[in-house]
């Protein structure tokens, strides 16, 4: 089984694959921007505009992503596009909070300001949304056309969101 879980950032995407996979024992794959900078040697947000200007970044990534996948017969995929991306997905997810929910969760995981982290993230948002649009024609505000579940975080705790994705999983297996 392939399980793609979808969000923008700071809905606790990472959180969640990674709380799945190793309830269900299966691979986690989330490959993402922040290691592909790591892997260039190029800051974070430096990296973040290079891909405003060089969609093959965005190519490549998703292409990875969906190649590891693709060659694990269980698996979670976390990220941003994984529920258009992994077609073969058995179970797809989408994961949403309020802009400010999210800034919060960048905030604590980041520091800062929240002023900072919640412009960051809108900006981040228009952006990362304007991109798949323009790459792949991909309309990320509307998650709810492509994914089978979608769980609205902002006042969930991370052990609640697994609760109805396991329960999720329970009736598509019976």
């Amino acid at each position: 089984m392939r399980i793609a879980i979808s969000s923008m950032s700071g809905c606790g995407n990472t959180t969640i694959t990674k709380m799945l996979s190793e309830k269900l024992g299966y691979k986690m794959i989330n490959f993402t921007f922040r290691q592909m900078a790591e892997e260039r040697g190029v800051d974070f947000w430096t990296f973040c505009e290079m891909a405003q200007n060089d969609y093959d970044i965005d190519r490549e990534l998703d292409r990875r992503q969906v190649e590891m996948a693709m060659a694990e017969e269980n698996c979670v995929l976390g990220s941003r596009l994984a529920i258009w991306m992994l077609k073969e997905a058995d179970l797809k997810i989408y994961l949403t909070a309020t802009a400010e929910t999210r800034a919060n969760r960048i905030l604590k995981r980041e520091g800062g300001t929240f002023e900072e982290r919640y412009n960051q993230t809108v900006r981040r948002d228009k952006n990362d949304s304007g991109r798949y649009m323009e790459v792949y024609g991909i309309d990320n505000s509307k998650a709810d056309e492509v994914a089978d579940l979608v769980i609205a975080t902002d006042d969930k705790t991370p052990e609640e969101i697994l609760e109805i994705i396991v329960d999720k999983l329970s009736k598509i297996k019976d």
